[in-house]
């Protein structure tokens, strides 16, 4: 097995390069694509970033394994820094053609079409950081999230919280798997004293706070959705941005 405190080891191509950017920039001038890397400046045989023309995207972020040949990505939108677009492939090629539709301004279910291994994260792009949308995007990934799961009873909770418009309207976040509520997106939460839990095989629990004691249990996640409603604060605004 390669060494993993030394990458030339687990990646002599790349050090022959030089830097995975450098090896990026070769694979996409071999494949006729015009798209540039930036070299990290601590790690160069393990990680690249590559810009995108579009505004609300940051960088594309490139990262090689430590113990296994393999490459990871993430990009996120500039708002709030949270990611579009992750996966990881043991195929450079992909990366590369990853990479250039990042940087183009591709649609995202477009870089997913010519980079399978690209995982959509069910948030969609807010060109203007409108919170509203951005509170839908964040419902979408928490949606997606869940339906990836092995977890029937979380799942559950995710959807009958969406449903119901009181909640839907506010900024969805978890900690632990916990689901809480803001009235502001990030980076500056504004926290409702409100956390939903969901159980393997028990029943599900409502608390006023994070960590804090339960304050009522319920059989369904409706049921429970109807409980956190009921101790919602009465003065609740609408949502905002969260800046100053």
């Amino acid at each position: 097995m390669a060494d993993s405190r030394d990458p030339a080891a687990l990646y002599p191509d790349i050090a022959t390069e030089g830097s995975l950017a450098a090896a990026l920039q070769a694979m996409a001038v071999r494949d006729g694509l015009s798209v540039s890397y930036q070299a990290s400046e601590s790690a160069a045989l393990r990680q690249a970033s590559v810009a995108s023309r579009t505004p609300h995207r940051t960088v594309l972020s490139i990262s090689a394994w430590a113990v296994e040949r393999r490459w990871s990505i993430r990009g996120c939108e500039s708002f709030q820094d949270l990611a579009l677009v992750d996966g990881s492939t043991g195929d450079l090629a992909q990366i590369a053609r990853a990479a250039q539709a990042w940087h183009d301004g591709e649609e995202l279910a477009e870089i997913h079409g010519v980079a399978p291994f690209v995982h959509l994260t069910g948030r969609f792009e807010v060109a203007d950081g409108d919170p509203v949308r951005l509170i839908e995007s964040e419902w979408q990934h928490l949606r997606t999230e869940a339906d990836e799961m092995d977890w029937p009873e979380y799942r559950a909770l995710i959807e009958a919280a969406y449903a119901e418009p009181v909640l839907r309207g506010l900024y969805p976040f978890t900690s632990h798997w916990t689901l809480r509520f803001s009235t502001s997106i990030r980076p500056r939460l504004t926290d409702v004293p409100l956390c939903l839990d969901a159980h393997r095989q028990k029943p599900y629990t409502v608390s006023t706070r994070y960590m804090g004691e339960v304050v009522a249990e319920a059989t369904t996640a409706e049921e429970t959705v109807s409980i956190a409603v009921h101790h919602l604060p009465s003065d609740l605004g609408p949502a905002t941005s969260g800046a100053d």
